[in-house]
């Protein structure tokens, strides 16, 4: 029954409502996901999937386990494992994923740098991403990104990333290409403890997403966060505890067509001697 329920929902339901399930377009980490799947604006070590460009806005070096449940269906569930290594010269980001489950599945493993030069921090990744379906085998391609955040004051920074812009086929002999998207946005800090995110989304074969973003520092330790997306109309909360050199993230989602998401986040940070 879930077999069918999984294989409706992936061929039959709505295009748009379905997006952003898989390691590729999807946000990494439960922070971004509490604050609406923001990608563009997170210093820490998931920007190795949802920016390359601003990993090197991180302060210390981390390891973080990201885990999502989705509508209560193991097929629709990711496991990821990212490490962000901060030297002298930039940053260092690997970025392992996988999406779905024996039937139909995703991998991918990624490989990234990040500098910061004045304002301006860019970076670019190159990901080895792999497809299998039961009965058809697997196959895999490489993809190539880019991404930038750009400090305009200390309050206010903007940033973009392009995701598969080498527009890389799901297989050498298919003719179907992975999804090809842009996200730029706006960050601003009106107050020391309160920040404001907004960003848009745009893969080349649906309509645009808007994105709206909001984290309040209760304290030192402890974080608030709630975010909105458009089409289709979603919503996100998510708390942040931040015990010392440990964080531990979760985010609750809510999607109108096909239920509840929970998503947990674990990260170490460290600095290099």
């Amino acid at each position: 029954m879930r077999a069918f329920i999984f294989s409706f929902l992936l061929f039959g339901l709505s295009v748009q409502s379905f997006a952003q399930l898989d390691p590729l377009t999807q946000a990494h980490g439960a922070r971004s996901q509490g604050l609406g799947n923001i990608k563009t604006h997170i210093w820490d070590t998931w920007a190795v999937f949802n920016n390359i460009g601003a990993l090197d806005r991180i302060e210390q070096s981390e390891i973080g386990l990201g885990i999502d449940q989705r509508y209560g269906l193991k097929e629709l569930s990711t496991l990821d494992l990212t490490l962000a290594f901060k030297n002298q010269l930039g940053t260092i980001g690997i970025g392992v994923s996988r999406f779905g489950g024996k039937l139909f599945n995703q991998q991918s493993f990624g490989l990234g740098f990040s500098n910061q030069l004045g304002i301006v921090s860019f970076g670019a990744k190159l990901d080895w991403y792999q497809t299998q379906q039961e009965g058809f085998g697997s196959a895999g391609t490489l993809l190539f990104s880019l991404g930038g955040v750009a400090e305009l004051s200390p309050d206010l920074w903007i940033g973009a990333h392009f995701s598969n812009i080498n527009r890389g086929k799901i297989s050498p002999e298919s003719s179907y290409r992975l999804p090809t998207a842009i996200q730029m946005g706006v960050h601003y800090r009106p107050g020391e403890n309160l920040s404001l995110f907004t960003e848009l989304e745009k893969d080349i074969s649906i309509q645009p997403i808007l994105k709206f973003g909001l984290e309040y520092q209760l304290q030192d330790w402890i974080q608030l966060r709630t975010g909105f997306n458009s089409n289709p109309g979603r919503l996100f909360f998510g708390l942040g505890l931040l015990p010392g050199k440990f964080t531990i993230h979760y985010a609750y989602g809510q999607n109108a067509a096909l239920g509840t998401s929970h998503h947990l986040s674990l990260g170490i940070k460290w600095k290099e001697n």
